[in-house]
């Protein structure tokens, strides 16, 4: 039987095939290559998540990268157990067809207490002195210290935040290779998400993406070819296509001028009370899903949004249920922005009053997606020198902020959430043949399947 690679080169369209990206263009041209209409919202948990289930946010519940919880009245980010994604998962439908198929999960998403055989996923610790401590979670546990000893420890400053590059994909495809070695999966999932940093940063225009190209296209290929000799069958496919943006939308301060958030404020800075604000948005860059805790207010703020220029629709509970977004976990009111503008989650009017994590990388706490994360704040002097004072200070025990962040959204140029109108900045599947067009993202499922089980 036939055993499967499927890379995950976030960010991946065609405009971005060609001559930067020889080794995943051959195989575009030679394995065939189906443009997607991305799933809504257009985003990591969402994507992945419809890709390993065949359901849209409806069936299997990542409505988005976060969401917030009614009954516990918290907002929840980048959770990571697999218990989160409802329905049946790729690698369970193999099992059932092939008893003794085996999945190697690697830093795709919702990747802790899954039935994967083999999994590895970012996953710091934080020991109650206040540190943050960069590590990995496995399963089995085991392979951890294992591949730290072989491959040495990931490089977690390099998978998010302004040192975010190439290194964190080079060691995912290595500890690929350090799984197939040892363990020979019948199927390995495999996200490589270099490209999703600098198109950003830049924008996808931006001349300087082609090395970013040229830089995932050797690391993939080198894991192709290591794959090959090993008998294993090479997919590529991603999740979302980024758009240039050059406009922010900020829901909450306009909330909050309406009246509808609470905001408490401690230690001297403000913080947003989602469970006694009236009507609060949870971002998640071209999407925002609207808590309205008070029902009277649906309709003004339905009005209130719509309004706004930037916003392309807002969908209320029968929009949603025709977008395959009608889920527990959604908003009373589903916002999507225009192609050139994104959501940001900050509410607060002056920046002395921000919170102390707006100005750190704090992917859990904040109310939103924060891709100004990438960024060092410009207006800091010295900026390296200010790192490494800090780091200095956390080694030597002491508690402080490595707030380096700035607060300015206009830096970010580009974006993703919505579906673009041009479907050369689609998603792709490569390596499964060709289409008569473009595919719906929940048959990305049934051709994986289809895949895994072929003789």
């Amino acid at each position: 039987m036939s055993r499967l690679a499927v890379l995950n080169v976030v960010g991946l369209t065609p405009r971005l095939l060609g001559a930067a990206m020889p080794r995943l263009t051959r195989l575009a041209a030679e394995g065939g290559m189906i443009r997607v209409q991305p799933v809504l919202p257009a985003v990591t948990c969402t994507a992945q998540s419809t890709y390993l289930t065949g359901l849209p946010p409806s069936g299997h519940g990542a409505v988005a990268n976060g969401w917030y919880d009614r009954e516990l009245a918290e907002h929840h980010f980048w959770k990571q157990s697999n218990h989160v994604v409802q329905g049946e998962k790729l690698w369970e439908k193999c099992r059932a067809a092939r008893p003794g198929f085996t999945c190697a999960k690697l830093f795709w998403w919702y990747n802790m207490y899954s039935s994967a055989d083999w999994s590895l996923t970012p996953r710091p610790m934080y020991p109650a002195d206040g540190r943050k401590v960069f590590d990995v979670y496995s399963h089995p546990m085991g392979i951890r210290d294992a591949i730290k000893r072989d491959l040495g420890p990931f490089p977690f400053p390099a998978f998010w935040g302004p040192l975010a590059g190439i290194a964190s994909s080079e060691w995912i495809a290595a500890a690929a290779k350090w799984i197939e070695e040892k363990h020979r999966p019948d199927l390995s999932l495999v996200y490589l998400p270099h490209l999703d940093y600098n198109l950003q940063r830049l924008g996808p225009d931006d001349p300087r993406i082609a090395a970013d190209c040229r830089a995932i296209d050797r690391v993939a290929g080198d894991l192709m070819d290591g794959y090959a000799q090993r008998g294993v069958r090479t997919i590529v496919l991603s999740e979302y296509g980024i758009t240039r943006v050059r406009r922010t939308l900020a829901l909450n301060r306009i909330f909050r001028a309406q009246g509808w958030i609470a905001i408490k404020e401690e230690l001297g800075c403000e913080l947003l009370d989602c469970g006694a604000s009236k009507v609060f948005a949870i971002a998640d860059h071209q999407i925002a899903h609207i808590y309205v805790n008070d029902p009277a207010l649906l309709p003004a703020v339905r009005a209130v949004v719509e309004r706004l220029d930037g916003v392309a629709s807002v969908l209320d509970a029968a929009g949603q249920r025709a977008a395959g977004l009608d889920h527990a976990r959604s908003g009373d009111l589903v916002a999507f922005s225009a192609e050139d503008a994104w959501f940001t989650y900050y509410y607060w009017e002056d920046d002395a009053k921000a919170p102390d994590f707006a100005r750190c990388v704090d992917i859990h706490r904040k109310y939103g997606y924060d891709p100004v994360e990438l960024f060092i704040d410009p207006k800091l002097a010295l900026p390296k020198l200010r790192i490494a004072a800090t780091l200095l200070r956390k080694s030597l025990g002491f508690r402080t902020l490595m707030d380096v962040i700035p607060l300015d959204a206009s830096l970010v140029r580009g974006s993703h959430g919505t579906c673009p109108a041009d479907s050369g900045e689609w998603p792709v599947l490569i390596g499964t043949g060709t289409a008569s067009g473009p595919i719906q993202a929940t048959a990305v499922h049934d051709r994986l399947l289809a895949a895994c089980l072929a003789s």
